[in-house]
């Protein structure tokens, strides 16, 4: 595996005056960086959407675009979410160095710098992004071999896109913070994954699985859990994929938990997987109308199987806010594109014949 830390930093500076780009370059000469220039806030625009970068060093004051225009037109974009701006100005007023850092900015750097100080936060911005670059690349693994599972069942359409979707709106609805919301995001693609490691013939089984097949199927949230374990930012996430077929009052699996022993995102989640079974197609039912749905959820709560107060505040969604619970076509859209290229690509077929289960 190639040692990223090892490889030179790709720093574009951007400058429209050409005596501070060439200061920059003389402070940062040697084989542990490559650098780029861009001559305005324009020309960094391009050079950031066809360069593959560590940092970007960003005036302010510049013709064309500014270096406010810059972050406002890259920093929303999820592709530059990790890509990390230092601003380098002469501008030392407190409210341009606030406002450059709500608009995305990490850091800053008051001119004349100084030059120890300069390469230090250069530093620290190149590890950080490559230590985030590597958190991405191992969950994108996860989130396609979690899609390979949803492309095995042909039955289940986009549900963990329609899952992701409804946690993150009723987790928002209750108030959850940050780090909450993107477990329940993550935990809607990712709560199946351990299905992996279930056989075909038991997965895809029409009829109803024996004793000894549904010993097997319950073992898909053991695996799913170990294998989202090992990584920190998936702590709460693996709550969701370990517990999210126990039930309130202690009959589900795979520990038998009961009560506030469930992790409450788990509680959460569950109600939401619940809702999609009922509220959507499938070969052996049709999608149930919210009327019906709202009973089976209430007659199911009233046998103890989910957390009654949470149940309670979803019912008041689909009665009172039902707009909340459909995805924007955008969303549709894009999950349709990945399933798709997921299907062309081959790998699924790869997967079956390799016997990896």
């Amino acid at each position: 595996m190639t040692n990223h830390n090892n490889l030179p930093a790709r720093v574009l500076v951007v400058d429209d005056m050409a005596t501070n780009r060439e200061l920059i370059k003389l402070l940062l000469n040697g084989n542990e960086y490559v650098i780029t220039e861009a001559v305005d806030g324009v020309d960094a625009v391009d050079k950031i959407k066809n360069h593959d970068l560590d940092v970007v060093l960003l005036d302010i004051l510049m013709p064309r675009l500014d270096g406010f225009g810059v972050l406002k037109q890259i920093c929303g974009d999820p592709d530059y979410h990790f890509l990390p701006f230092i601003l380098v100005t002469g501008l030392s007023a407190p409210d341009d160095i606030s406002r450059g850092l709500e608009l995305g900015a990490t850091d800053h750097v008051t001119k004349p710098f100084n030059s120890i100080e300069l390469k230090a936060r250069i530093k620290s911005a190149v590890e950080h992004k490559r230590l985030t670059d590597r958190l991405d690349d191992t969950e994108s693994v996860l989130f396609s071999l979690a899609r390979m599972v949803e492309a095995r069942d042909e039955n289940t359409g986009d549900h963990c896109d329609r899952l992701s979707h409804i946690a993150v709106m009723f987790g928002e609805e209750l108030g959850l913070n940050y780090e909450e919301l993107e477990a329940l995001r993550r935990g809607g693609v990712l709560h199946d994954i351990g299905k992996l490691g279930i056989p075909d013939d038991i997965l895809l089984k029409k009829g109803k699985l024996t004793e000894s097949e549904w010993l097997i199927m319950k073992h898909h949230t053991t695996i799913g859990a170990s294998l989202c374990a090992p990584l920190r930012t998936m702590r709460m996430t693996v709550d969701i994929i370990a517990c999210h077929h126990e039930r309130w009052n202690g009959t589900g699996y795979p520990n038998g938990l009961k009560g506030e022993k469930i992790p409450r995102l788990a509680r959460v989640f569950q109600i939401v997987d619940v809702y999609d079974a009922l509220s959507s197609e499938r070969p052996y039912k049709p999608a149930f109308p919210p009327d019906k749905v709202r009973q089976i959820l209430e007659e199911e709560t009233e046998k103890g199987f989910w957390d009654a107060q949470l149940v309670a505040k979803f019912l008041d969604i689909l009665e009172n806010r039902p707009e909340k619970l459909l995805r924007p076509t955008e969303e549709k859209d894009r999950s349709a594109q990945i399933m798709d290229q997921i299907l062309k690509s081959g790998v699924l077929d790869w997967y079956r014949s390799e016997d990896l289960t």
